[in-house]
């Protein structure tokens, strides 16, 4: 059910609109169904309707009349409230929509339970899908009433209505979306357009100073930058250029205007939280670093420490912002469409402690400097893990009851997918081809089998394992140990969300087989760590690694 709350000055002027049938096409049978005190009259039924609404109207506006004698009337004195429910819901009874209606006044403040000097009011039904609650804002003690928040309060009284009559359930937001957008007859509106130039421009910059020169340096955006009088940078307004008002001026909007994370403030906070990766330096390659960060958010997220997951969506966020930039032309618009659902879903009433994402924001900044990467199989591997991350985010949001950020997620995980198997097609069929000796690949089932039990069949039976048997046998022949590599594939997160087994591991073992192969003494240290966190977790203990001179190359 949605509510739409608004005031206004005439009592009479909402109720002749209510039981209008010449105007209204909608109008079909206006009548009451339900009142303050359960006798007010009901033109809609009377012999006479002119004279039984001036009554009305009266009886409606009697307390306001007298506030008025004693001047302290309130202005705005009349409430209106339409009800509307879902074009799937079956018809309601008068008697149901006039229970909705006293549950929807007491809970916005109007006429409380049990309170003998409530606001008089009235709801009237004029077609089988909705109610009007037309009511005046002064009490019997002619007091105004106290209604703040009504639209919030109202809503969550549907919601549980919802349940109870077996209605369909909106989706409803927490007030961190962004603003929508008003004008029609645009495929994007200006707002949404600056909306994704500024948070791209944030995704990359690792800087205030730099996030503005991003802005004054981009196409088609106006920039107005405001500061204080020590000349520090206070705030921002943006532009689209062209876009104009009547007297042809720009149309400017504060960063808070296009979503509630984009004000300056809040912009700082992100960037100073950043783990900033020297240009020239010889660390791992940023694809790795962010794909590596991207793993490790779904076990983030099943922590008990909201800050931080809230910390790493909204660095997720960042990461899908940039990605269009960085992928080929092929897959733009995908990634795109995800970035912009997925965005609903970077912001909650939870507080982000930023300082829990430092790396992946740091990765992607780092992303953005590197030549874009010829090897499509980057930005699959990529894909794989924020396809698994999304799932994780519906699940955090929906436990949080964020039905917003559920849908939003959901929506973002459609073209995560399609950009997904349209980038990784190449890179596996390359892959495939390489496939090792049949004697080579009975060996890695068995060990495939040992490391993951639980979802060997399936790996087994996957597409994609031909790709996974070629990449376990390069990391072979670079040194590696393919079971080592399986166990630690597994370890990072478990498989139960992977579509594709396979796929999840040829690009987790290739990401780690890229590293050098560890010495003796780094195994025996990494076998120690494990045993350790197997005995915490219950499960059994690994068989010690062999030395080096023991393994079959």
């Amino acid at each position: 059910m949605i509510a739409k709350i608004s005031g206004g000055k005439s009592t009479a002027g909402l109720i002749r609109y209510l039981y209008d049938t010449k105007k209204a096409k909608d109008h079909t049978d206006p009548h009451l169904v339900a009142s303050w005190d359960g006798f007010a009259l009901d033109p809609g039924r009377a012999a006479d309707f002119e004279a039984t609404k001036k009554l009305l109207v009266a009886d409606l506006d009697l307390h306001v009349k007298q506030a008025e004698r004693l001047g302290h009337a309130p202005e705005q004195h009349v409430w209106h409230c339409s009800i509307r429910a879902a074009e799937t819901d079956r018809h309601l009874s008068d008697a149901e929509w006039a229970d909705i209606a006293r549950r929807v006044v007491a809970a916005a403040g109007i006429a409380p339970d049990g309170d003998p000097d409530g606001c008089r009011w009235v709801a009237v039904r004029h077609a089988p899908d909705h109610i009007h609650i037309a009511a005046t804002t002064v009490r019997a003690d002619l007091r105004t009433a106290r209604h703040w928040n009504d639209y919030l309060t109202a809503d969550r009284e549907l919601a549980a209505i919802e349940k109870e009559y077996g209605l369909h359930q909106v989706v409803r937001g927490d007030r961190t979306a962004a603003k929508r957008p008003t004008r029609a007859g645009q495929a994007r509106t200006a707002r949404e357009r600056l909306r994704a130039t500024v948070r791209t421009a944030v995704a990359a910059a690792t800087s205030t100073e730099e996030f503005v020169y991003l802005l004054q340096h981009t196409d088609g955006i106006l920039v107005d930058i405001k500061h204080f009088p020590s000349g520090d940078v206070r705030g921002y307004t943006v532009a689209l250029q062209g876009d104009t008002n009547s007297q042809q001026e720009p149309i400017w909007y504060s960063g808070s205007a296009l979503a509630p994370d984009l004000s300056l403030p809040k912009i700082r906070q992100r960037l100073e939280a950043t783990d900033h990766q020297p240009q020239g330096s010889r660390r791992t390659n940023p694809w790795h670093q962010a794909t590596a960060a991207t793993e490790r958010i779904p076990h983030r997220l099943g922590q008990a420490d909201d800050g931080a997951a809230q910390a790493h969506l909204a660095a997720f966020g960042e990461a899908l912002d940039v990605l269009p930039l960085l992928a080929p032309q092929g897959v733009r618009a995908q990634l795109r469409q995800a970035a912009e659902a997925f965005e609903r879903a970077t912001r909650s009433r939870v507080q982000a402690e930023h300082q829990h994402a430092r790396a992946l924001r740091g990765a992607v900044r780092a992303m953005i400097r590197e030549p874009a990467p010829r090897d499509g199989a980057l930005l699959a591997m990529f894909l794989d893990a924020a396809i698994l991350v999304v799932i994780a985010a519906a699940r955090w949001h929906q436990l949080r009851h964020h039905n917003q950020q559920v849908a939003s997620a959901h929506q973002a995980l459609l073209h995560l997918q399609a950009a997904y198997e349209q980038a990784a097609a190449a890179p596996l069929v390359a892959l495939a081809q390489r496939r090792p000796p049949q004697q080579v690949v009975e060996r890695h089932i068995l060990l495939i089998r040992q490391a993951v039990p639980d979802h060997a069949e399936q790996v087994l039976a996957d597409p994609a394992f031909d790709a996974l048997a070629a990449v376990l046998a390069n990391a072979e022949k670079t040194g590696h140990d393919p079971k080592q590599l399986l166990q630690q594939a597994a370890d990072q997160r478990a498989l139960d969300d992977a579509h594709s087994p396979a796929r999840t591991l040829a690009w987790r073992i290739r990401r780690l087989s890229e590293r050098h192969a560890p010495g003796p003494r780094a195994e025996v240290a990494r076998a120690r760590s494990v045993a350790q966190r197997r005995a915490v977790s219950g499960q059994p203990a690994a068989a010690a690694p062999q030395p080096p001179s023991a393994r079959r190359r």
